[in-house]
């Protein structure tokens, strides 16, 4: 099938799905380039349409991509470049976007294959999708055992969470859930609340983040609220020493997540694989023009 005409109802309908009202009223969720797709893909994430237009495509594994959704049972759709730059989101589309359902879980669902000392990362109140989207990037970066999202002030499918997340909102486990019961949760299974403040005495770098540990970070203008801060076991000062009295949420929890990845890497908790073969499954070269986000 191939779509010449900017006012064709499918066309249409991918659009409205750029705005929330569209998202929340469909159930679906736009999947735009090929790191995010290649991810969902070997997710098995469900993506039932994908839209390709060869005259954007910037790589040479294109192909194997849309014979691996094809193979899923995924319809494709091949437009024109007009089409295809209409409904993208990107200011420069690489020819490839998918749709799928929106998949909300619950604490309940990061009971399955939990590690005997997880490390949790609890997102509270976060408000722009661009920091949401480079935290679960960091979050799978880090090995997390699963990602909390509480009192949600942005939408998790947000296009820009999943362009920002490069395609790992598909594979963190994510939960959402308001901050008592995440609290809840977190308490009755012996995990320990840490939480960066600049008004604890011990540096991140000096506490112990390899028992079973939950790291929360708070929204970008006020940071935690009292409900986290009082619940906190372990609070944590990252150093400033310069005029800035606080770093991008994002950056916070990079170095966060990080510091507890080398202590337990160290420890033997977890295992560094190294780095990926030359020929690793469906992965692009170094050199490929999708890896250069």
């Amino acid at each position: 099938m191939r779509i010449a005409s900017l006012q064709n109802p499918r066309v249409k309908a991918v659009v409205r799905l750029r705005d929330r009202r569209g998202r929340d009223r469909e159930q679906h969720v736009l999947i735009e380039g090929y790191r995010g797709l290649l991810r969902a893909l070997h997710a098995g994430y469900p993506v039932h349409e994908v839209f390709l237009c060869p005259a954007l495509f910037q790589g040479s594994h294109e192909a194997e991509l849309i014979a691996g959704f094809e193979r899923r049972g995924a319809r494709i759709v091949e437009t024109t470049e007009d089409v295809f730059r209409r409904m993208a989101y990107r200011d420069r589309p690489e020819g490839l976007l998918g749709i799928g359902p929106q998949v909300h879980r619950t604490l309940a669902d990061l009971e399955t294959g939990a590690a005997a000392a997880p490390l949790y990362l609890v997102a509270e109140a976060i408000e722009k999708p661009g920091n949401l989207g480079t935290m679960l990037r960091s979050a799978d970066a880090a090995g997390v055992s699963g990602l909390i999202l509480c009192d949600a002030c942005t939408d998790l499918f947000n296009p820009n969470v999943v362009r920002a997340s490069t395609g790992t909102l598909f594979t963190v486990p994510i939960a959402e859930a308001t901050s008592p019961a995440a609290i809840a949760w977190l308490r009755a299974r012996n995990v320990r609340i840490a939480a960066a403040t600049p008004h604890s005495g011990e540096r991140y770098t000096e506490a112990d983040l390899t028992p079973p540990m939950a790291i929360v970070v708070g929204a970008e203008q006020i940071g935690l609220s009292p409900t986290w801060l009082d619940a906190c076991d372990l609070p944590l000062r990252i150093p400033m020493l310069g005029v800035a009295d606080s770093l991008n949420v994002a950056t916070a929890t990079a170095l966060l997540l990080f510091e507890a990845m080398r202590q337990r890497l160290r420890a033997g908790i977890v295992r560094d694989p190294g780095p990926p073969p030359a020929d690793a499954s469906g992965r692009p070269p170094a050199e490929d023009p999708h890896e250069t986000e």
